[in-house]
C-alpha cells in the first residue's frame, strides 16, 4: 500500500520535477531556459514557491527583502538573531505543555516543558503579552512560576471571553497578526519586542 502511495505521488510531482529540472539543468538558478531548440525562453512552469521548512522559508523571505531594499543596512542585519526567534516559536509550539483552565470571563494557561522550552516560555509569553495588551477588548497577564508561565486573559464581555476560551494558549500567541512585521526588524538589527 504505502509503494501505491509513493508511486502515485512520484506520478503526480513528475511534472513538477520535469520542468523544474528543465528550467534549472545548469544547477544555478537561470532564469532562461536554454533547451534542445537553443532558443532562450523565460522559465515560468515548475518554479517552486515554497523553500520547504518554515523557519527556513521566514529566513528566505526576509533575505529576499533585506537585498531588494537599497535602505538595507547590513552592518546591522541580525538572522542569527531572527533564526533563534524562529527556532524559540517552533519549540513553543511543538515542545511546550500547557494546561488551560476556563474561566468564567477567560482562560488561565499554565505551560512548562524541559529546561530549553521553559527559557523559551519567559521569553516569548511575556514579550506577546505586551501585543495582546493592545487590544482593550481584554486584559491580559503573563506570571513568571516555578516551571515556566502562566498566561491569563481575561474580559468583562461575554462575546469576547468565548473567544479567548476559543483560541487558547496557542491561538492567542499566534493572534494579533505582527509577526511578520516583527521578524523584519528583528533581521534588521532592532529590538522589535523590547526583549
Amino acid at each position: 500500500m504505502r509503494a501505491k502511495i509513493l508511486l502515485t505521488a512520484m506520478a503526480l510531482a513528475g511534472g513538477a520535477v520535469i520542468a523544474v529540472a528543465q528550467t534549472n539543468h545548469t544547477g544555478h538558478g537561470d532564469s532562461m531556459d536554454h533547451s534542445a531548440h537553443g532558443k532562450d525562453r523565460p522559465a515560468t512552469a515548475g518554479v517552486l514557491s515554497e523553500p520547504g521548512q518554515g523557519a527556513f522559508a521566514a529566513l528566505s523571505e526576509v533575505v529576499k527583502v533585506l537585498e531588494s531594499d537599497p535602505e538595507t543596512d547590513w552592518a546591522n542585519v541580525d538572522l542569527t538573531g531572527l533564526r533563534a526567534h524562529l527556532v524559540d516559536m517552533d519549540r513553543l509550539v511543538s515542545d511546550a505543555i500547557v494546561s488551560e483552565t476556563d474561566l468564567p470571563d477567560g482562560i488561565s494557561a499554565i505551560a512548562t516543558g524541559d529546561a530549553a522550552t521553559i527559557a523559551t516560555l519567559r521569553r516569548m509569553v511575556p514579550a506577546h503579552t505586551a501585543q495582546l495588551a493592545r487590544d482593550d477588548r481584554w486584559t491580559v497577564q503573563a506570571t513568571q512560576t516555578d516551571d515556566g508561565v502562566e498566561l491569563r486573559v481575561t474580559s468583562d464581555d461575554p462575546s469576547v471571553a468565548a473567544r479567548i476560551r476559543g483560541l487558547g494558549f496557542f491561538g492567542l500567541m499566534a493572534s494579533q497578526d505582527h509577526h511578520r512585521a516583527h521578524h523584519l526588524l528583528m533581521a534588521r538589527g532592532r529590538d522589535a519586542h523590547g526583549h
